[in-house]
């Protein structure tokens, strides 16, 4: 049996973001990958981003909260919260910070604390919902977003180099300790950690053919095969030329059979006592 603590070396080894991942983060946007979030903000609001990344939603939220609002984006890497300042450091009321969501700094001082698409990349969650908790003031809110990687699907089916890597994937997710199902699992975790009035939202990432951002969205995977590929490869969990079979075929397949992509994402939140 693997120990906790090195059960959590394992995962935050696996979670670190390879090289050239970071356009995955660039491409989002509060709008369109942190919709009910986007919808709770007002002018005035200070706000919590864990595990912000390069901090391109935490500049929407930092806009949207407006010159009286406060918004916070943390990372555990250094070099992320360095792109971070680098690309959005002059915006009025923003500031990033290199912090571990599993220790927040912060006692009762947010309105909301949020956190998308990290909580999958970690072995222990719950200390982290604790901790988001705990830093949001009383009757503040946490927003958490994130996938079920088991139901995500596509239409038609793609290639089978690429289903065996996807279920590679989840394999090699899952020998770190994280928690391929976590959206399903996220209300349970809230309530766990003392939260009251907690609420689902489906946000499901859809794309279809003849959407203007098809080939970027259902290509995902082939830019996960290109850059955390090379991970699974140097752990053993795949070969390179399965890598690459994925990754290429993937391509292929994008640009002639794809018809459309779900990858099943919830919204919970809820309001701290």
């Amino acid at each position: 049996m693997v120990a906790e603590g090195d059960r959590n070396d394992v995962a935050r080894h696996r979670a670190h973001m390879p090289e050239g991942a970071a356009a995955i983060l660039d491409a989002r946007s509060l709008a369109t990958a942190h919709r009910r979030l986007a919808a709770l903000l007002v002018p005035g609001l200070s706000v919590l981003d864990v595990g912000c990344g390069t901090g391109a939603i935490t500049r929407g939220i930092a806009e949207a909260v407006g010159p009286d609002g406060r918004a916070v984006g943390v990372d555990v890497n250094p070099a992320l919260i360095e792109k971070a300042r680098a690309a959005h450091g002059r915006v009025p009321g923003l500031t990033f910070e290199v912090t571990d969501a599993y220790v927040l700094p912060f006692d009762a001082v947010f309105d909301i604390v949020t956190a998308a698409r990290v909580l999958q990349w970690l072995a222990d969650p719950l200390i982290a919902v604790r901790a988001m908790t705990a830093a949001a003031r009383r009757g503040g809110r946490l927003v958490l977003l994130d996938f079920n990687h088991d139901k995500a699907t596509w239409t038609p089916d793609p290639p089978p180099s690429m289903r065996r890597f996807y279920a590679s994937f989840l394999r090699w997710r899952t020998g770190a300790g994280m928690d391929n199902e976590i959206a399903d699992h996220l209300a349970l975790l809230m309530a766990k950690a003392g939260l009251a009035q907690i609420t689902t939202t489906e946000q499901h990432e859809v794309t279809h053919r003849g959407d203007h951002d098809f080939e970027t969205r259902a290509g995902i995977w082939a830019e996960v095969a290109a850059s955390r590929g090379h991970q699974m490869v140097a752990d053993g969990a795949i070969s390179e030329g399965e890598r690459r079979s994925a990754e290429l075929d993937y391509r292929a397949w994008l640009r002639g059979d794809a018809v459309s992509h779900t990858m099943y994402m919830l919204a919970v939140e809820g309001v701290r006592l």
